[in-house]
C-alpha cells in the first residue's frame, strides 16, 4: 500500500540528471526523465531582485561562464548566461533556469514527476531564501492542483527550514546532514520533518533504526554503485539519490 504522507518514488535524480547534462539545468531534467526517472532533486537560492532560480554553488565560475556571486546579480543578467558549454559541447548556450521554469516542468499533465528543492541560500540569506522558495513552490503546485505531489523542501540549513515551515507549513521538509550531530533527531523533530537526506555513508543499522524510530523517512545521497545500494536497500531506506541515472533503473 502507497504511503500518502511519502507519495515520492525510491530513485531521485541528483540535479536533473546528476553528471550526464549540465546540473540544474532543464536539459538535465529531461536527460533524467528520458531514463524513466520521475523524481528530480535540485538547488534553488535566490537572485539579488528575489527570483528564486536554480545553482548549487554561491558562485557562477564552475557551471557558467559567469563571475562572481549568482546570489548578487540580478536575474535579468544571470538568465543571459552560458550554463551548458562547460559541461559540453553539445549543450552550449543552456541557460540557468527558474524554480518556476522546473516546476513547469515537472507538474506537465500526466508526467507524475516529483521534486525535491534543497534551499541552498546565498550565506547571509537563510531565511529569506526559505521563505520565498517555499512561497513560490506552494503557489506552483497550488496551481496544479491535488492530482501532484507536493515539492519536498530540504536543507542543510535549520534556519531555511524554519523559515520555510513559518511560510508555508504544508509543504514537507527533510533536513539534510552531511554528519550526525547528537542532537539530529531532535533538530529534525522540532523543524516537523517528515525525513531525514544523510550523506549514505552515515546511515547504519542503529542510525536507521534511530530514524524510524522517530516516525522519519530515510533518504541517502548521492548514491552511485551497485553495493552501496544495495547496503542502503537492506537496510530499509526510502529513498537513494544517485547521479547514475543510467545505471540504476527507477522502476
Amino acid at each position: 500500500m502507497s504511503d500518502p504522507l511519502w507519495p515520492y518514488p525510491f530513485w531521485i535524480a541528483h540535479r536533473g540528471a546528476g553528471k550526464l547534462a549540465p546540473e540544474n539545468t532543464l536539459a538535465a531534467f529531461q536527460a533524467g526523465a528520458g531514463f524513466g526517472y520521475r523524481m528530480f532533486e535540485c538547488d534553488a537560492k535566490l537572485s539579488a531582485d528575489g527570483v528564486p532560480f536554480l545553482l548549487h554553488d554561491a558562485t557562477l565560475e564552475r557551471t557558467s561562464n559567469g563571475l562572481g556571486t549568482a546570489g548578487e546579480q540580478r536575474w535579468d543578467a544571470l538568465v543571459q548566461l552560458d550554463a551548458g558549454s562547460w559541461h559540453s559541447a553539445d549543450y552550449a548556450g543552456e541557460k540557468i533556469p527558474t524554480l518556476e521554469e522546473i516546476a513547469r516542468f515537472c507538474l506537465e499533465p500526466g508526467s507524475r514527476r516529483c521534486l525535491n528543492i534543497e534551499i541552498k541560500p546565498t550565506p547571509g540569506q537563510e531565511n529569506e531564501t526559505g521563505t520565498v522558495v517555499a512561497q513560490q513552490a506552494a503557489m506552483l503546485w497550488a496551481a496544479a492542483g491535488a492530482a501532484a505531489p507536493l515539492p519536498l523542501l530540504s536543507s542543510f540549513q535549520q534556519a531555511c527550514l524554519a523559515a520555510a515551515q513559518a511560510a508555508e507549513p504544508h509543504l514537507p521538509r527533510a533536513l539534510l546532514i552531511d554528519e550526525m550531530p547528537l542532537d539530529w533527531i531532535e533538530a529534525a523533530l522540532a523543524l516537523e520533518c517528515i525525513a531525514i537526506i544523510a550523506k549514505h555513508t552515515l546511515w547504519t543499522a542503529s542510525t536507521a533504526a534511530a530514524a524510524h524510530a522517530a516516525g522519519f523517512k530515510r533518504v541517502a545521497y548521492t548514491v552511485n554503485d551497485q553495493a552501496s545500494a544495495d547496503r542502503l536497500i537492506a537496510l530499509g531506506l526510502d529513498g537513494l539519490i544517485t547521479d547514475r541515472v543510467d545505471l540504476f533503473q527507477p522502476g
